[in-house]
């Protein structure tokens, strides 16, 4: 049970304290007086520091790190002091003050969280509320619903991938999860670079939600979180114009504030982004919203299971993520019915939140309809797999957990060898024909004039065939839902006609002439409210305490989802606290554009808005060649820290991991650039073709040297192959000073007394204070690089140059943001070649005049606008030649 109200909040916040050091049984133990608890609590850190240091550097000096007294040391300079309370900023001790302000006050709140709704975005938002110490409440029609996957049963994919690694370093749960769950793993765009690789796992539907469950329940994990089943009808405000806020956030005191105090080789931050990210927290701060707020949060009054009784729920802040409930309403064919969505595999609808809807109008709020869409189920017994294109899983498989990568560890289902195979069909002229002879009976949507407003980049097949008339035919991917099912999710298919025509189009495409469905698809349509109305906390500018986070602000996918709980929750969860304790206002949670894709979807939402359902891609990112799946803990896990949403805070093993990895990655870069050879002993050990072509054999170039850094930059050269290499020339050497030693003869004991050993790969000379008279020493093999640092040392490498060239470009087009766009520019393929069609649609739409305009559409990004600057000032340039050639040939005649 959660601690009642009776309790004192310093014992709350002495509990906390505990918590932090994962002394869940100690912090709610309420026989223990303060004193006891604080002494023990300084105990507990000691112990859990003990042995989360243990674990990390076993695994560290299997993977080649030696000295484990960094580690330690490195652990202190992460440890930067929480801001948000007082006994945050001081870990040992509470003031005298806060102990007088929590002794004499008595709390009037229930929680100081309540999460609205069990999908990806609450779940997030709930673990990280209570994560930062919240009280926090997760309110959900159904408790055997949470976590559900609801449409396509997979995580991960290009973008969102990168999403779930983020989470994940941020103390989240779906990366954990996912591996838990992941009987498929592949990362996608393998033969691109690492910037756009994307890690994706087909997960066991029951095992995803039961994992996710296990986690949110475990009172061990969230001592402060209780689950309640009940339906929440409506808010409880406190209404006026310009009304005070409870949960206040503060302004930025300055950028050397510990929130961008990062190393310069993990950082890609600029004095320039730092100033955008200060102005963008300054804007969450309580006194910009001040004069748009209407009302403040008191709660919200919910309907018990059952249906018959309503009460009222207390909470100092509330986070709506009700998906596709929000006043939904879902179509098969031009049968319309009202619900959020059809119960896995079942004709039972839960039933959709329209309270909230209305409570959200009244205020006006800017709601907006948008549609998604799930395929028909199919029966996996009744397809012939022979006739498919199996596409297996990888093994050994990449997980989504940086804890689990780093200590070499595999997911479960991987370990047990019992992944699944994913198989693919397509569609055909046939297909295509069924698609448009029956379009006249697909529903009639509320948004876009009857053809509602879905997904771009996870279009019907209805879509697919409408845009691609010249396509003959389009993939499906057959995904079976789990170990121990026969059902198969068609990815691809989505499509709600009425059910007899969805089996006539599955039918047409290769293994599925006699599938049978088990569930139709259906498509809902829902409410959404424009996400210019929050702020980078995600917390809604009108009703202060009020926080949004998922598919109602318009995103789509899980993984935006997750991404925009754990913000949410970290801010709401944090004001909460600080206002329960008496503290200072707190200082909101955001993430820069230049740090994570996290701060990449929140900073689109909030300052573009979105007129169609947003999905994140790569391409989103002006930083994207910083912003890899590989590095995610290095730009966040601080970060997570410094805000108090890791487990275990800084003696949990995220940590020890991260300082020991990154310690392992600067080894590495060092030992690469150390170790050198001359050009042509590269190209021949690995091949001209490989080690820069026919120019590394060019005369002239036997006395010029490289180092394995600048080799590894160079392209089509791999980590791998650089290290092999390193390790050959390091064996040949050794073998030559051992044959030198035979060949001088001797006692074996001599011998013995006329070799030593270094770590280092290029000098040879004994360890300081060596009282052994060595004449040779032998370098030791460089081992090969683990997979916990291969990536992020192949990325350091080559992506070096492009780093800098990529803050150049980004720095030129801040500069120009003032530019005039000339009127009569034509938004087509043949002038811009890399903008997409969805960008040079809405260019065409919208025709801004300036390139400031410019960057406020939504859908258009930061590097299609870089291209299109430069496009503009070339064509200047063009111009201005042309009419100087002009005027000098009128001079002349």
């Amino acid at each position: 049970m959660l601690l009642h109200r009776a309790q004192k909040s310093f014992s709350i916040a002495v509990a906390l304290l505990l918590l932090a050091a994962h002394g869940p049984s100690e912090a709610f133990n309420t026989n223990i007086n303060n004193s006891d608890k604080i002494s023990r609590y300084n105990n507990i850190q000691k112990m859990t520091y003990s042995s989360s240091l243990s674990r990390i550097t076993t695994i560290a000096s299997q993977q080649g790190l030696r000295s484990v007294s960094k580690i330690r040391n490195i652990k202190t300079k992460s440890h930067i002091p929480f801001s948000t309370s007082a006994f945050f900023s001081s870990r040992t001790a509470i003031t005298s003050s806060l102990q007088s302000h929590v002794n004499n006050q008595q709390d009037s709140y229930e929680y100081d969280v309540i999460v609205v709704g069990g999908g990806h975005a609450g779940c997030e938002a709930a673990s990280a509320s209570a994560r930062t110490g919240a009280r926090t409440a997760l309110v959900t029609q159904r408790l055997d619903t949470v976590g559900e996957l609801s449409c396509n049963p997979s995580i991960g994919g290009i973008g969102k991938g990168h999403l779930v690694r983020e989470v994940d370093a941020l103390g989240g749960l779906m990366g954990d999860v996912a591996d838990r769950a992941g009987c498929h793993f592949r990362v996608l765009n393998r033969r691109k670079g690492p910037a756009v690789r994307g890690p994706r796992a087909q997960m066991d539907r029951d095992l995803y939600r039961n994992a996710m469950a296990d986690q949110l329940f475990d009172k061990n994990i969230h001592p402060g979180l209780e689950c309640i089943e009940a339906s929440v009808e409506d808010l409880m405000l406190e209404e006026g114009d310009g009304i005070d806020t409870l949960t206040p956030f503060g302004m930025v005191e300055s950028s050397s504030s510990s929130v961008f105090n990062k190393d310069d080789s993990s950082s890609s931050i600029t004095d320039t982004v730092s100033a955008d990210l200060e102005k963008a927290m300054d804007k969450t701060s309580s006194q910009a919203t001040a004069n748009e707020r209407k009302a403040r949060i008191r709660g919200v009054i919910v309907k018990d299971s059952n249906g018959e009784n309503t009460r009222e729920i207390s909470a100092r802040c509330v986070i709506i993520t009700t998906g596709t409930f929000l006043r939904g309403v879902l179509m098969i064919g031009k049968d319309r019915y009202v619900g959020g969505r059809h119960l896995r595999d079942s004709e039972e609808v839960e039933a959709p939140s329209v309270g909230l809807a209305h409570t959200l109008s009244r205020f006006g709020f800017p709601l907006g309809r948008l549609k998604t869409g799930t395929p028909p189920r199919l029966d996996g017994r009744t397809i012939d797999w022979d006739a498919c294109v199996i596409q297996p899983s990888e093994n050994p498989a990449v997980p989504f957990s940086h804890l689990r990568q780093f200590a070499g560890e595999q997911p479960p289902l991987v370990q047990q060898n019992t992944l699944i195979n994913c198989y693919k069909s397509t569609t055909n002229q046939h297909t295509h024909d069924l698609v448009m002879k029956y379009a006249h009976l697909l529903p009639e949507y509320d948004g876009m004039d009857g053809k509602g407003n879905g997904p771009r980049y996870c279009p019907s097949i209805y879509k697919k065939v409408e845009r691609f008339p010249d396509r003959t035919g389009h993939n499906s991917f057959l995904e079976p839902e789990g170990l121990n099912t026969h059902i198969v999710y068609p990815n691809g298919m989505s499509g709600p006609y009425p059910p007899e025509i969805q089996l006539q189009i599955m039918r047409t495409m290769p293994g599925l002439e006699k599938v049978e469905i088990i569930r139709p698809g259906y498509d809902v349509e829902y409410d959404f409210v424009n996400p210019q109305s929050l702020t980078h906390a995600l917390e809604t500018k009108t009703i202060a305490g009020l926080f949004l986070a998922g598919q109602i602000c318009g995103t789509t996918g899980y993984e935006e989802a997750a991404a925009q709980g754990i913000v949410a929750g970290a801010n709401a969860g944090r004001a909460a606290v600080a206002s329960s304790i008496g503290d200072k206002a707190a200082k909101p949670f955001v993430i820069g554009r230049d740090e994570g894709y996290i701060g990449v979807l929140v900073d689109d939402l909030v300052t573009k808005g979105t007129q169609e359902p947003y999905r994140m891609f790569t391409s989103r990112a002006e930083y994207r060649i910083s912003l890899r799946a590989d590095n995610a803990d290095m730009r966040l896990t601080r970060k997570g820290f410094e805000y108090g949403l890791l487990p275990g805070g800084p003696e949990g093993e995220q940590i020890a991991a991260l300082n020991a990895r990154e310690m392992l990655v600067d080894k590495r870069v060092e030992e690469l650039r150390n170790f050198k050879l001359f050009v042509t002993d590269w190209a021949e050990r690995g091949g001209t073709n490989v080690m820069g072509g026919d120019a590394m054999n060019r005369k002239g170039r036997e006395g010029h040297k490289k180092t394995a850094e600048e080799i590894l930059g160079m392209p089509h050269v791999t980590l791998n192959s650089v290290e092999n290499i390193i390790a050959q020339v390091q064996t040949e050497e050794r073998d030559r000073l051992l044959q030198s030693i035979q060949e001088k003869g001797g006692t074996d004991e001599e011998k013995e007394q006329k070799i030593g050993l270094t770590d280092d790969l290029n000098e040879s000379k004994p360890s300081s204070g060596s009282t052994v008279d060595t004449e040779l020493v032998l370098p030791n093999i460089l081992p090969l690089s683990p997979p916990s640092t291969y990536d992020t040392v192949e990325a350091t490498v080559k992506y070096k140059s492009y780093v800098k060239r990529q803050h150049r470009d980004m720095e030129s087009w801040r500069r120009a943001q003032g530019l005039r766009i000339p009127p009569d520019l034509a938004y087509d393929h043949s002038e811009l070649p890399t903008l997409s069609k969805e960008e040079l649609e809405k260019l065409n739409l919208v025709r801004p005049t300036t390139f400031a305009e410019a960057s406020q559409i939504s859908g258009v990004t930061p590097q299609s606008l870089v291209f299109l600057y430069h496009h503009v000032t070339r064509r200047s340039k063009d111009r201005d030649y042309e009419r100087s050639k002009k005027g000098s040939s009128i001079v002349q005649n």
